[in-house]
């Protein structure tokens, strides 16, 4: 039986097995462009060691690798205007693929409160 990781979308991406829009890449994260946008510029920052969830984080350097590409991206591409990171943490706040990713969204006025 395959353990979850070797089926995770993520995990496959990060070994080049399943293709994707990178915007960047190196040996603690990557960031690509969510195939499903939620608004004009929408990426995924994601660490390429599995983690399920945030609520699964052990090594605070996974969070400076996060947390830091992420701002380095948005500064990188000029969201000027503003942007905003969302982490869904479970099923029951909407993540779908059980693998530690930040969304990075721009290019629109967000609502609050959100969802």
């Amino acid at each position: 039986m395959k353990s979850k990781m070797s089926e995770c979308i993520f995990c496959k991406i990060a070994k080049g097995e399943i293709p994707a829009d990178f915007v960047y890449r190196d040996e603690t994260v990557f960031v690509i462009r969510d195939i499903t946008p939620q608004a004009p510029a929408h990426f995924l920052v994601i660490p390429t060691r599995h983690v399920a969830s945030a609520a699964e984080v052990a090594d605070l350097a996974i969070w400076a690798a996060v947390m830091g590409r992420a701002t380095e991206v948005a500064r990188s591409l000029g969201f000027t205007d503003g942007y905003r990171m969302v982490i869904n943490t479970g099923v029951q706040s909407g993540q779908t693929v059980p693998h530690l990713h930040l969304h990075l969204l721009s290019g629109r006025v967000f609502g609050w409160p959100p969802g």
